[in-house]
């Protein structure tokens, strides 16, 4: 009989460790102004709120909302924006905060979208890379960690619509009992 199990990958407490040190590499490295943190919602909130309370330079922060798995665990391949930021970004430092870096198809719509807005700079932060499902070319100036091709939830990633609230990253597993 098959069961499934939920093993921990990123517990709290390592969570919390790598947050506070990219809060300090992004404090080091846009010391000279301020940035423009945009989270991508739904999933990276939990993560983008971390990271900016571990931030010492001015922080303006932004949403943008974008669809493209719905409640699967494969991406549709497109990028709609539902909800498009309100922040001028126009000669702006941007930061562009997801949860996961899995296929890149949406990061590579939501530069390609914000480009066209012309901001100063656009770097992208994410706590997961998933390079082995890579499909677009994007390029990431910071990450959490690198995983495996595994299907993560928890710490803002969902499980349809749950398990975002959980303060750990879990793979959910099948085990024969």
């Amino acid at each position: 009989m098959a069961m499934t199990r939920d093993r921990i990958l990123f517990s709290r407490e390592a969570i919390q460790s790598r947050v506070a040190e990219l809060g300090v590499q992004l404090s080091q490295d846009y010391k000279d102004g301020e940035v423009v943190v945009i989270s991508l919602l739904r999933g990276s909130f939990v993560f983008t709120a971390d990271l900016v309370r571990e931030l010492t330079v001015p922080v303006n922060v932004d949403f943008l909302t974008t669809s493209s798995y719905g409640h699967g665990e494969q991406s549709a391949g497109r990028v709609e924006i539902v909800h498009d930021i309100r922040t001028d970004i126009a000669g702006k430092d941007v930061l562009v905060c997801d949860d996961i870096l899995d296929t890149g198809i949406t990061m590579r719509g939501v530069l390609d979208h914000l480009a066209a807005k012309n901001p100063k700079s656009l770097k992208t932060c994410t706590f997961l890379d998933k390079p082995s499902r890579r499909q677009a070319d994007v390029v990431l100036d910071y990450t959490g960690h690198t995983i495996e091709d595994l299907f993560v939830a928890g710490y803002g990633l969902n499980l349809g619509d749950y398990a975002r609230n959980l303060p750990y990253i879990f793979v959910r597993e099948t085990v024969e009992e």
